[in-house]
């Protein structure tokens, strides 16, 4: 058994941890080696504070960041023992990995790894084409295996109860100035490395849409024309909604991201619905689930998009410095 994880192997893993999605694409985390352990951190500079005053998105990022971070190691013959929240006097440090039994990775590690550059949200309408139920069981399953839950929202009633929770939410989120505007400022224009490039924005929402939608510049359509008539709604759930639950929450999310990935589907998320306390409530009374409701996921075909930028690994690395 490893004695402890190297420096070159944090860097090569936490290039693979930083293509997890974040709310805006703030990237909120920061991944350090101490004393052989990776540590994944939550980097409080780059909470939303109008969107995420509890944190709540932070940590489903990172959450998301530590299962691809578990995957590359896994990959490389490295897989990792994780302690999640492992020092109560450090409420940033989510997460330490320390070297497990060195073993092959698995056929599913192998085909989710693979998965993880292609894996990127789609704000364009979805196809009609149904999701089949071998997919839609995989999607399942992915959940279950990292200890949650995905509801999957099948018929038109049932896609329309959540449709009423969500655009109640969205209401409430756009008659907040400060919110648009804290969202406004990670809009892209020009290149950059982190934020929502306009060009990856999706078409703007029309008040006959089924679901909400973002602004973040998105283009214009035809008048009257339906975004999408029968989407594909999965809603994402943990046992309780601790922040430990959280980022939990966070690597089931992203296992299911990418397990949608590796089946040829598109995703995009809608969290107006768990921002607002009140309509997360309704969410989770609707579904008649036990736990609480932590992200919904908008899934189906489409056309292929392109990935959001990422800041330069070394930007959120902290490594020992060298003895001179």
């Amino acid at each position: 058994m490893e004695t402890g994880y190297r420096a070159a192997q944090l860097r090569a893993a936490a290039n693979a941890a930083v293509r997890a999605p974040s709310l805006h694409n703030t990237q909120p985390w920061r991944f350090r080696l101490r004393n052989g352990a990776v540590e994944v951190l939550a980097d409080p500079a780059r909470r939303l504070p109008m969107t995420d005053p509890s944190g709540w998105g932070v940590r489903i990022a990172c959450g998301a960041a530590l299962f691809n971070l578990r995957l590359a190691l896994a990959v490389a013959g490295a897989p990792a023992s994780v302690r999640l929240r492992p020092d109560p006097a450090e409420p940033d440090l989510l997460a330490r990995l320390v070297p497990d039994t060195p073993r092959r990775p698995t056929p599913t590690e192998e085909s989710l790894y693979a998965a993880i550059p292609r894996r990127f949200s789609n704000r364009a309408p979805f196809w009609p084409d149904p999701v089949p139920a071998d997919a839609r069981w995989r999607l399942a399953e992915a959940a279950r295996a990292e200890q949650c839950w995905l509801e999957l929202l099948i018929g038109f009633g049932a896609v329309a109860a959540f449709a009423e929770i969500a655009r109640g939410a969205h209401r409430v989120l756009e008659r907040d100035p400060n919110r648009r505007a804290e969202r406004d400022e990670w809009v892209r224009t020009t290149a950059a490395p982190d934020g929502v490039p306009a060009a990856a924005g999706g078409p703007r929402g029309e008040p006959h849409d089924l679901l909400p939608a973002r602004g973040f510049n998105g283009r214009d359509r035809a008048p009257g024309r339906d975004f999408e008539p029968e989407p594909l709604v999965a809603v994402l759930g943990s046992t309780g909604n601790t922040a430990v639950d959280q980022v939990v929450a966070g690597q089931a999310l992203q296992r299911v991201l990418l397990t949608a990935t590796d089946a040829g589907l598109s995703a995009s998320l809608l969290s107006q619905a768990i921002e607002v306390p009140s309509a997360r409530d309704q969410l989770r009374l609707s579904l008649g689930r036990f736990g609480t409701p932590q992200m919904v996921l908008r899934l189906g075909y489409g056309q292929p998009g392109r990935p959001t930028p990422r800041r330069p690994v070394d930007e959120v690395l902290d490594l020992p410095v060298p003895p001179s």
